[in-house]
């Protein structure tokens, strides 16, 4: 089955054009005392992007993930509708793949190289506002990156509705940046990523910069000093991914990158999981966002603390009905 994502945890080109202002007028002549005419300052203007068109090896990849979103629709996968009477859970299940997707680690790292093995680990999540940013490759069309837009402010909002955190969209001193990137555009960030964090590791430029094909999306998240609370996450998105697939990454990144870091198979229904059942955050999954953020939990956490408080906020949020 294909990987949809995965979050590792870890310590278009625009250019100026400037025109002056000028117009022809008669001579004047002086009048005393009247202060010179100011001439009107030269005005600088964006030029409108500029966008390249994709490799063959770019298109190739569009047209495999086309395939591949139609076969996943034509076995039932990729729902939309938020699980339902088919997919029931108790409170008991839910706290278990709480403590399963957010107490584990969904990557190790092997010298340079990140491979997947689920590992125990701390409760990570933000203990500061998120500033989102999105940043798009050249090969991105503007009403392209205007779709994707609008669909990741509109899950930001839902998002930050959902866990209490502050989520806001701005380019101002941004902490998670969301990187739309075709394959021609990844191989040339290197040096783009070690601008949005210094001192990035190399395993981390790897797993960003060299996505073998089935990984459809990946995020990265940061501390600081070894804690356990995000400073910083980057999240790469396909370009070449058609509207479902895309939307569907943006989902899982996102909600991954606020620190619900690992899949479970048991998790369902969710999009935690990576058999691609579900394709958009369920009500399952907006419930796990709610406990991270639960104030009875303390950034840090061991999975042995954290369980029991899991518990008895999944029996308080199921006892009071849908949210």
């Amino acid at each position: 089955m294909t990987n949809a994502s995965g979050i590792i945890r870890a310590a278009g080109l625009t250019g100026l054009l400037t025109l002056a202002a000028c117009e022809t007028t008669p001579p004047v002549t002086p009048v005393p005392d009247t202060p010179p005419v100011s001439r009107p300052e030269p005005v600088e203007e964006l030029a409108p992007p500029v966008i390249t068109e994709p490799s063959e090896a770019s298109k190739a990849l569009a047209t495999y993930y086309r395939r591949l979103q139609n076969d996943l629709l034509t076995q039932g996968l990729l729902r939309g509708d938020g699980g339902g009477p088919d997919t029931p859970f108790t409170d008991t299940v839910l706290a278990r793949n709480f403590v399963r997707i957010a107490l584990f680690d969904e990557y190790v790292t092997d010298g340079d190289v990140l491979r997947p093995q689920a590992t125990l680990s701390r409760l990570r999540r933000w203990d500061m506002p998120v500033r989102m940013t999105m940043e798009f490759g050249a090969s991105v069309t503007p009403e392209q990156q205007s779709r994707d837009r609008t669909t990741v402010a509109a899950y930001a909002q839902r998002l930050s509705r959902v866990s209490g955190l502050s989520i806001l969209q701005t380019d101002a001193d941004p902490n998670f940046h969301v990187l739309v990137l075709g394959e021609d555009d990844r191989a040339t960030y290197r040096d783009r990523l070690r601008e949005i964090v210094p001192g990035i590791a190399e395993s981390s430029l790897r797993a960003i910069t060299q996505l073998p094909r089935d990984q459809l999306c990946i995020v990265v998240a940061f501390s600081e000093g070894g804690g356990a609370s995000y400073s910083k996450a980057v999240a790469i998105i396909r370009s070449e991914h058609p509207d479902l697939l895309r939307t569907s990454c943006f989902h899982e990144e996102l909600a991954q990158g606020l620190g619900l870091a690992n899949d479970s198979p048991q998790a369902r229904p969710s999009i935690f999981n990576d058999d691609e059942e579900f394709g958009l955050l369920t009500t399952h999954d907006e419930l796990l966002l709610k406990m991270l953020y639960d104030p009875r939990f303390r950034t840090g956490m061991s999975a042995a603390e954290a369980a029991p408080i899991a518990r008895v906020i999944a029996r308080e949020l199921l006892a009071s009905g849908p949210t």
